[in-house]
């Protein structure tokens, strides 16, 4: 299992965003939790669910997404050594 297998619609904030990737022609997209519980009948959606259903919106694509949910904040990398 995943975190995908254990998020619902339901649990995502209003300002939450999940980065869909497409897997053929790498055209990024964003979702909000707001227009996802708009969304009539998918409240109710794990989120590999919206994943599976997703498709690349770019003319001609058409292929499958790959979803991502950014942090906020700034990441950093690794910082360890020897003490």
């Amino acid at each position: 299992m995943n975190w995908k297998a254990n998020l619902q619609v339901l649990d995502l904030e209003p300002g939450d965003r999940l980065e869909l990737t497409c897997r053929t022609c790498g055209h990024v997209r964003y979702l909000t939790g707001e227009t996802l519980l708009a969304r009539k009948g998918a409240a109710q959606l794990w989120l590999y669910q919206v994943e599976q259903r997703a498709k690349c919106n770019q003319r001609g694509c058409g292929g499958p997404m790959r979803m991502a949910m950014p942090r906020a904040g700034e990441t950093s990398g690794f910082v360890g050594g020897i003490a």
